[in-house]
């Protein structure tokens, strides 16, 4: 058994709960069937094993170095992007038109996830790459989709998203990079970017980066950021990279975990370059000026469901090797075995390392579930023959999102802990892969937004957009599930009465929140609320699993329903005093004296 992901896991959740092959009936999936689906898994999980699996230490251990001249990584990265370049899976989702496979979504995340879970820091490239293309085919101009979004399929540039900038952080309203416009129609940006993923590296053709920037005389703050499509190379007419552009690596960031991917702050219009005989960073403005962030929140909401998922990867991965180790470390006796000349026993068996091993299964496979969830609804909200299923699933989708990144980024790497916790003194050493794993997840809290901007969004905006639609729509969706756990009795049941209770609790929450008006007040537990709310939605997610397992006798789906059964004891109570919390408005961190730190 492979100790990346279950496949028997990805089956379940593909086919016998999502029940994936049902989109085959609609038009875009047509082409695809059972088989098809079940070919590009084991093309992916083949791919992770023999190309991204074996270099994710050895890339960590050497991560990239720049020279002033050019970045350095090990060679083992180039030689896996070339192979997933030539799989054809950066455009598994895509339209044929410009070489995609039209793939759903639902099963290109699965397929991605062993990538994720195998080395997530090559898999960044293509992460990153996906995501570009995929704004730049909703948005961009016909010509950008055939200068910049094919040579991405076919592997050979690959993209990056530019927003923060050194004094701006998170904060996208001070966004200062600016971008002149030319007579020619084109744009020169003068600016710097910070964190930038990718940014800079020989391992393709190009990099396509997607700037935000200002164009003068433009609105304030957000309402004044257009997108811009900036080039490491200008691309020639035969679609060959061409003259150098004003882009420049300034210096690349050392980071905790993530290391195989090059982390960067960008140069753009220094004049270290001067295309076409000028300094500045020649770029093209995407769609209409001043629409630039509406536009990258398409590569934004995209990239959280990833960062999710690819936290969820991590920590099933890591949850894997402490089984795999637990099962064969022989240690200590049982309980009454006073003999010391008896045999030890595998720390399996101990009460306590179970207990950790089930959390960890609580958590990756319930964020496992989540994550692939939304790539269903994603494709709801793209091929639903009723336009009022598209509108529900975007509306469910839009609520979710924050709870899709931000709940896996938390518990896949509390399960990452614990699977540290597991091989004892073994699991803090380089010897063992955990540590990595959980430096590598470290950064998921982080990236794409914190969980303190999740909470904000989730508590500050789709909580109540449209008057609670999303909310309600949420609420109509879990509850339909416990009525058939009502309906199905026994543990279901039971479980489904408390996630019930759960359901009416959020409701009231939420409205005792906002009842004053006060935002404040409402928002200063934004995050309490988010992992509250993260745990009733994951806890439908495993009720989900639990009657998916229904009528299924194997040890297999009986792990399915102890999991649930660990979920609904040990995590589900913890949301009560949660909203005990927020139910009773407190100030505390809001209220406390600047001088009293």
């Amino acid at each position: 058994m492979s100790l990346l992901l279950s496949r028997r896991d990805l089956d379940f959740l593909l086919h016998d709960w999502l029940r994936v092959t049902d989109l085959t009936s609609r038009e875009r999936y047509a082409e695809h069937s059972r088989e098809t689906f079940d070919a590009v898994l084991d093309l992916s999980a083949r791919l992770a094993e023999e190309r991204f699996a074996p270099h994710n230490r050895k890339a960590d251990a050497q991560e990239p170095t720049f020279d002033g001249e050019r970045v350095h990584t090990v060679p083992e990265v180039a030689d896996a992007l070339r192979a997933f370049g030539r799989s054809g899976l950066t455009g598994a989702t895509m339209d044929a038109s410009v070489g995609g496979g039209q793939l759903p979504n639902v099963v290109a995340n699965a397929c991605f996830a062993w990538f994720q879970a195998a080395n997530v820091g090559t898999s960044a490239y293509p992460f990153l790459t996906m995501g570009n293309a995929n704004l730049l085919l909703a948005h961009g101009s016909p010509e950008q989709i055939g200068t910049y979004v094919r040579p991405m399929v076919e592997g050979r540039f690959f993209g990056t998203m530019c927003l923060s900038e050194p004094q701006a952080g998170s904060s996208l309203a001070d966004v200062t990079t600016r971008a002149e416009p030319r007579p020619d129609g084109g744009y020169r940006l003068f600016g710097n970017k910070m964190w930038i993923s990718g940014g800079d590296h020989e391992l393709s053709e190009n990099i396509v980066h997607l700037v935000l920037a200002r164009i003068p005389g433009g609105p304030a703050g957000v309402k004044g950021l257009s997108l811009f499509v900036v080039p490491k190379y200008l691309v020639r007419e035969d679609g060959s990279p061409g003259e150098r552009n004003d882009v420049v690596l300034a210096g690349l960031n050392h980071k905790m975990g993530y290391r195989g991917t090059t982390n960067t702050l960008l140069n753009f219009g220094e004049g270290a370059h001067t295309p076409r005989g000028e300094p500045g960073a020649l770029g093209e403005l995407v769609g209409e000026p001043h629409r630039g962030l509406s536009y990258m929140f398409h590569m934004m909401n995209e990239a959280r469901i990833g960062v999710g998922l690819g936290a969820a990867a991590l920590g099933y991965t890591g949850y894997l090797h402490a089984l795999d180790y637990a099962r064969n470390r022989p240690q200590g006796r049982p309980l009454g075995a006073r003999d010391p000349q008896t045999p030890q026993t595998p720390i399996i068996d101990h009460a306590d390392v179970r207990r950790m091993l089930l959390a960890q299964k609580s958590y990756v496979e319930g964020a496992l579930a989540l994550t692939l969830y939304c790539g269903r609804l994603v494709d709801e909200q793209r091929t639903a023959e009723d336009a009022e299923d598209r509108d529900r699933a975007k509306t469910l989708l839009d609520v979710l999102t924050p709870i899709a990144k931000s709940w896996p980024s938390q518990y896949g790497l509390e399960a990452n802990s614990l699977a540290i916790q597991v091989h004892g003194g073994y699991g803090y050493t380089r010897e063992y892969p955990v540590e990595q794993f959980y430096r590598d997840n470290r950064l998921n809290p982080i990236h794409e937004g914190t969980h303190g901007i999740h909470g904000l969004d989730l508590l500050g905006r789709k909580a109540v957009m449209d008057g609670g639609a999303g909310l309600r729509l949420l609420a109509e969706r879990i509850t339909a599930t416990t009525a058939r756990a009502h309906h199905a009795g026994g543990a279901a049941a039971g479980y489904a009465r408390e996630l019930d209770g759960c359901v009416a609790r959020t409701l009231k929450v939420t409205a005792r929140l906002w009842a004053d008006g006060d935002p404040a007040t409402a928002l200063a537990n934004a995050t309490v609320y988010l992992e509250a709310v993260g745990h009733v939605v994951v806890a439908w997610m495993w009720l989900e699993q639990l009657l998916a397992a229904e009528g299924h006798d194997s040890a297999f789906h009986d792990g399915k329903r102890g999991a649930c059964r660990f979920f609904y004891r040990h995590e589900l109570p913890r949301v009560q005093a949660q909203f005990d919390l927020l139910e009773s408005l407190d100030r505390t961190a809001v209220d406390f004296p600047d001088d009293g730190f």
